[in-house]
């Protein structure tokens, strides 16, 4: 089982009781000065603001001295300076003893990434406010990522001994998540060993001592640990993802999560993790039932809808895909403050749309696409020119292309890219190969673009041209496999080379064995030789992967030469319903006088 999973179920269920401290401001937010504030408030007689009242706070009048040095280090701070603003904080707080002033000089090393200086301002504000829960929590968490561990051991042990005997399980994991990110990872995991010691009766104990172990290499000892919290708590969501954890392997870990869902059906984070194993170990259908049980249970859950659509997506239910998936989108789109991005699933929603010939409603899905990423933003408004010459109107999609305005060469080149696939799509293919000349004049290092530029010569027929400019690709970028199997694949698909054909596809496979593509033309090349044993091998291997129509029809002749014509017949017909309009299908139908 992955352990990284298992860890993220754990802190989901344990979230809300994080020690670590809080995330700090931005060297340039507009924090008030919290001193020089109340302050004010008191001369003009106001009520204090009891929000931001602090225990220990001294009663030390406000010089107008002490109230310039604040504001002007408040202002040079926001200008980007820290070091004088945060010597100045100190002073002050040293001179007055307010912790809200320690406070604050440890914000702005905190700012500026100086954890030392951070660690000295924090120390401060612990000793003006010795029992400030924030101000230990900053403390821990500075100790524990400086050289000085040992620090932390004695708040912690009291914070165990003090907690009730409800709390501290939680304490524990706590406790266990910061230690975890010490700087000395064997002092810190030793630590965490020794503190808990005490209190082995419980299971929340030997769920960290668990995880510690798994930490050190030493899964005997983890697994052993996990069976002790699960026989003292046998019905405990934690011990059993612990257990599964650190069990031997997928299987072995999938067999404990069922077993327990078994005794224990209502069990969400249990359910959650075994549908997420059963996807690692590619059972789909599983693992979707898993899923749909959690949607009854919590609807509009939107991991649970994503894993939906994505699941669905696997097992070719578009249809289900989209259902799941813009219910995923309906529901971040009301909780914009989610964490999650939308930004995928709409790209999806878009790409099944396209494919069931529903352009506008393709293009609806990207005008719902809300992301602060530029590079995806971009990349939308290249679909959209798609769309719109898929819709028919090539014009209108090279009108929208021009409106693209950037400084990037690498955007630049692939906005001709995607003007020439349109023209390419028109039938057009001499004004799009001439429109990529210009091109690699434009981009002569881009080796993307000369990939592209040399598959589109070759459909105008200048083999010639196609063949140097894999070959330049070749050079420039040798672990390019797609330009190693493009050329391969040319020269078997031509009936020449056929031996430097072999050579160059067994390169590219070599760098991308699993590629259904490489694999096709391995199996074509095979085709073309005589070995038809051989290509069908291939073939079915690579049709196994992925069932795209025109792997599909190299299979389809290769099956059809070796008398299987039926077979043929109905790959070709799978082939045509996926793609009617393809050009390897209607070449090899013509070619052998075959009609479906």
């Amino acid at each position: 089982m992955k352990n990284a999973f298992a860890i993220v179920t754990l802190s989901a269920l344990l979230s809300a009781c994080a020690v670590a401290p809080k995330q700090q401001p931005a060297p340039d937010s507009d924090q008030p000065l919290l001193a020089a504030e109340a302050q004010r408030k008191a001369q003009a007689g106001e009520a204090p603001d009891e929000a931001k009242s602090e225990e220990n706070i001294p009663n030390v009048a406000m010089t107008s001295t002490m109230m310039t040095q604040l504001m002007q280090a408040e202002m040079a701070f926001k200008n980007g300076d820290w070091q004088g603003p945060y010597l100045t904080l100190l002073s002050l707080a040293q001179q007055t003893r307010d912790p809200r002033l320690a406070k604050r000089a440890a914000e702005m090393a905190l700012s500026a990434k100086q954890a030392e200086d951070a660690l000295a301002a924090v120390r401060l504000w612990r000793e003006f406010s010795p029992h400030s829960e924030e101000a230990s929590q900053y403390y821990l968490g500075l100790v524990i990522l400086s050289d000085n561990l040992g620090e932390a051991e004695k708040i912690l042990q009291q914070r165990l001994a003090e907690a009730t005997p409800g709390a501290r399980g939680l304490v524990m994991f706590q406790m266990q998540q910061l230690l975890m990110r010490a700087k000395d990872k064997d002092a810190g995991i030793a630590m965490i060993e020794r503190l808990v010691k005490p209190y082995g009766n419980t299971m929340e104990a030997h769920v960290v001592l668990a995880q510690t172990a798994l930490a050190r290499g030493a899964k005997a000892d983890a697994q052993r640990e996990a069976r002790a919290a699960l026989q003292i708590k046998p019905d405990s969501e934690i011990a059993v993802l612990t257990l599964a954890q650190v069990s031997e392997d997928d299987g072995q870990a999938i067999g404990i999560l069922k077993q327990f869902l078994d005794a224990h059906p209502d069990s969400r984070e249990v359910r959650t993790a075994y549908a997420r194993l059963l996807v690692d170990s590619k059972q789909f259908e599983a693992a979707r039932r898993e899923f749909i049980a959690l949607d009854k249970a919590q609807p509009d859950n939107p991991g649970v809808l994503y894993a939906l659509g994505v699941l669905s997506m696997q097992m070719n239910d578009n249809k289900g895909a989209e259902g799941y998936l813009t219910r995923f989108v309906d529901v971040m789109e009301r909780a914009p403050e989610e964490e999650r991005d939308a930004s995928k699933a709409v790209l999806i929603l878009s790409q099944l749309a396209e494919e069931r010939g529903d352009y506008q409603a393709a293009q609806d899905w990207l005008s719902r696409l809300d992301s602060g990423d530029e590079k995806i933003q971009f990349g939308a408004e290249l679909r959209r020119a798609q769309l719109i010459a898929k819709a028919g109107d090539v014009p209108g999609a090279r009108k929208h292309l021009a409106t693209l305005q950037t400084e990037d060469k690498a955007q630049q080149a692939q906005i001709l890219l995607v003007e020439a696939q349109i023209l390419r799509d028109a039938g057009k293919e001499q004004e799009a190969y001439r429109l990529m000349e210009q091109g690699t004049k434009r981009f002569p290092d881009n080796m993307d673009f000369l990939y592209d530029f040399a598959l589109t010569a070759e459909r105008v027929g200048k083999t010639d041209v196609m063949e140097k400019s894999l070959r330049k690709v070749i050079a420039n970028a040798p672990d390019n496999q797609h330009a190693y199997n493009a050329l391969g694949y040319s020269l078997a698909d031509r009936n020449v080379r056929l031996k430097e054909a072999r050579q160059l596809v067994e390169k590219a496979l070599g760098m991308a064995p699993n590629d259904p593509f490489i694999m096709d033309s391995m199996g074509w090349v095979e085709y073309r030789m005589g070995n038809l044993d051989a290509a069908e091998a291939q073939l079915r291997k690579a049709y196994a992967v992925r069932s795209d129509p025109e792997i599909a029809v190299h299979l389809g002749e290769v099956l059809w030469k070796k008398g299987e014509q039926d077979e043929a017949r109905k790959l070709w017909r799978e082939a045509r319903t996926k793609d009617a309009k393809n050009e390897a299908l209607k070449t090899t139908l013509a070619r052998l006088r075959v009609s479906l």
